[in-house]
C-alpha cells in the first residue's frame, strides 16, 4: 500500500470508529442555529432577541475574564429561564409553525382552489375601482374564529356579487373583515387583531395594520384593498406587501394555497423559501 494512502487512512480511523459523533453534532446544532437564526429574522421579536443574546455574550466576557464566579454562576443559572422567554416572545409564530406541521393534507383539489382565487381577484379588481375599501382573510389550517372578535355568521357562497355586497359603503356589515374558508364566506364584519409592531409607516391604514396582525398570528393569507389610494396588498405571515398588480396577487395566492400543499410536487420548497425572501425583501423597502 503507498505511504500517503496509509496516512490517509490513519487519519481519518478515528472518525471512522466513533470520532463521527461530535462531527455530526456540530452538524446537527450548526443547522439547528441557522434555522432559529433564519426564523428569528423579520419577526417583531429579533430586537429583543438580539439585545438579550448581546447583553448575556458581554456578562459571560467580562464574568470570564475578571472571574466573577458569582456572576458567572448567575447567567449560568439565568440561561434556564431562556426558553420561557422564547415562548412568550414567539408565542403566536410557534403556534402558527406547530399547526402547519400537524397539517396534514391527504386530498387536493387544484382546481377548485384556483377558482377560489380567481373570485379573490376579480372582487378585489372591481373593488379597486370603484376605490371600495376591503380586508379579506382566506383560512388555511388555523381556525380564524379564534383570533378575531366580533364578526357575524354569513356561511354563503363566496362570490365576487356577494363580496362587493359586503363591503359597499351603505352596508351595515361593511367595516371589519371576512373570513373565507373553502368557496364560502363564513364570517363578516370581523375585527382582526392589530399588529403591536412599532417599525411600521405612522402613515399606514388601521385595514393594514389588522391584516399584518392577523398574519402574525395564523397562516391566513389576508388581502387588502385601500380605498384611498386604490391599491391591492397582501399580508402573509408577517410580511405586508403593498402596491400589486393583479397578475402579482395571483401568482401570490396560487404559490401559497396550491403549489405549498400539492402533494408530490418538485421543489416547492425551494420556489416558497425564495418568494419569502422576495417578499420580506420587498416588505422591508415599502415599510421603510
Amino acid at each position: 500500500m503507498p505511504h500517503y494512502l496509509q496516512i490517509l487512512i490513519d487519519g481519518w480511523r478515528p472518525v471512522l470508529e466513533g470520532g463521527w459523533r461530535p462531527a455530526l453534532e456540530i452538524l446537527i446544532l450548526g443547522v439547528g442555529i441557522y434555522f432559529a437564526i433564519k426564523f428569528i429574522r423579520g419577526t417583531r421579536g429579533a430586537p429583543v432577541v438580539y439585545g438579550f443574546v448581546v447583553l448575556i455574550l458581554t456578562l459571560s466576557i467580562v464574568a470570564g475574564a475578571l472571574r466573577l464566579d458569582v456572576l458567572r454562576w448567575l447567567l449560568q443559572s439565568f440561561v434556564a429561564f431562556a426558553s420561557v422567554a422564547v415562548l412568550i416572545i414567539f408565542q403566536p409564530e410557534l403556534r402558527r409553525i406547530l399547526a402547519e406541521l400537524g397539517t396534514h393534507p391527504l386530498f387536493y383539489a387544484s382546481r377548485e382552489q384556483r377558482e377560489n382565487i380567481e373570485v379573490i381577484v376579480r372582487t378585489v379588481e372591481r373593488l379597486s375601482e370603484v376605490r371600495i375599501g376591503a380586508l379579506i382573510a382566506i383560512e388555511q389550517s388555523i381556525r380564524l374564529e379564534e383570533a378575531v372578535e366580533g364578526g357575524i355568521q354569513v356561511d354563503c357562497n363566496a362570490t365576487p356579487e356577494m363580496l362587493e355586497t359586503i363591503f359597499f359603503p351603505n352596508n351595515a356589515i361593511h367595516d371589519g373583515g371576512v373570513i373565507i374558508k373553502g368557496d364560502r364566506i363564513v364570517y363578516a364584519a370581523c375585527i382582526f387583531p392589530l399588529t403591536q409592531r412599532t417599525d411600521l409607516m405612522a402613515s399606514l391604514g388601521t385595514r393594514h395594520r389588522a391584516a399584518i396582525g392577523l398574519s402574525e398570528e395564523t397562516d391566513a393569507v389576508v388581502v387588502v384593498v385601500s380605498e384611498e389610494t386604490r391599491s391591492i396588498s397582501h399580508a402573509f405571515k408577517g410580511q405586508l406587501v403593498r402596491g400589486v398588480s393583479l397578475e402579482q396577487l395571483r401568482a401570490f395566492l396560487t404559490l401559497v394555497l396550491v403549489q405549498r400543499d400539492r402533494p408530490g410536487s418538485r421543489g416547492w420548497l425551494r420556489a416558497f423559501s425564495r418568494e419569502l425572501t422576495r417578499l420580506r425583501a420587498a416588505a422591508m423597502k415599502i415599510e421603510s
